[in-house]
C-alpha cells in the first residue's frame, strides 16, 4: 500500500483528489494539510512514502514545502498538482526534487499513472513539460549558457510571501523564528534585488512568482 499526504488549501480539490487515490486498491491518503507548514508537520510526525503538493498554498508553497522535505524526509517522493502550466514552476520543481509534474486538470486521467511513476523512481511529466525540457535543453545546449539561479534566497522567498500575504513584521518574525530586525532586513534586500518599491509591487510579483493565488 502506498501512503500518500495530500496538501491542497482548497478542501474541494482535495475531496476530489482523496476521491481519484483512494479509489486505487494500492493507494491511501494518510493525511491532509492546508498548507505546506501543514504538510511538513504531518511528514515529520507519521512520514508517508509520497506527498502530493499543490504550488500556491497559504504559509508556505508547495515548491517550499517540496524543498524542506527533501532535507527532512528524503526518502519521500514527491509530486506537484498544479493548475499552472507554466515551464518556470516546471523547472523549479525539478530543482526542489519533486519526481513528477501534474496538472490539475487533467489530474483524473495522470495523477494515479504519476503516482506509480514516482514510487518506482521514474520521472512523471505530461506532455507539455517534456516538449519545454527538450527545448530548454537544446537552448542551452546551443548557448552553452546554465539554467538562471534564483532571483531570491530561499529565506527571502518565505519573507516575501508572507509580506504579500499581509502579514506584518512582527507576525512574520513570529512565524519564521527570527527577529523583527532580520524581517527588516531580509525585505530590504529583497527590494533592492527585484528592483521593487513597496507591498504593492511585492505581492504582484508573488502572484506572477506562484507564491500567492491572485
Amino acid at each position: 500500500m502506498i501512503r500518500i499526504l495530500l496538501a491542497d488549501d482548497h478542501a474541494l480539490v482535495r475531496r476530489g483528489v482523496r476521491l481519484i487515490l483512494d479509489g486505487e486498491p494500492d493507494l491511501e491518503v494518510i493525511g491532509e494539510a492546508a498548507d505546506g507548514a501543514e504538510a511538513l508537520a504531518l511528514a515529520a510526525a507519521d512520514p508517508p512514502d509520497l506527498a502530493v503538493l499543490d504550488i500556491a498554498m497559504p504559509r508556505m508553497t508547495g515548491l517550499q514545502a517540496a524543498r524542506e522535505l527533501t532535507r527532512t524526509c528524503p526518502g519521500v517522493r514527491i509530486l506537484i498538482l498544479t493548475m499552472y502550466d507554466n515551464e518556470q514552476f516546471f523547472f523549479e520543481a525539478l530543482r526542489v526534487g519533486a519526481a513528477g509534474y501534474v496538472l490539475k486538470s487533467v489530474a483524473d486521467r495522470d495523477l494515479v499513472e504519476a503516482c506509480h511513476a514516482a514510487m518506482r523512481d521514474e520521472p512523471f511529466l505530461y506532455p507539455g513539460a517534456v516538449t519545454a525540457l527538450v527545448r530548454d535543453y537544446l537552448e542551452r545546449a546551443s548557448n552553452g549558457a546554465e539554467i538562471p539561479a534564483r532571483a531570491v534566497t530561499e529565506r527571502e522567498e518565505e519573507v516575501l510571501k508572507l509580506v504579500a500575504e499581509g502579514h506584518s513584521t512582527r507576525e512574520i518574525a513570529e512565524l519564521l523564528y527570527i527577529s523583527v530586525k532580520t524581517v527588516e532586513r531580509h525585505r530590504s534586500n529583497i527590494l533592492t534585488k527585484l528592483g521593487l518599491k513597496d507591498r504593492q509591487e511585492l505581492t504582484r510579483y508573488a502572484i506572477r512568482a506562484g507564491l500567492i493565488e491572485p
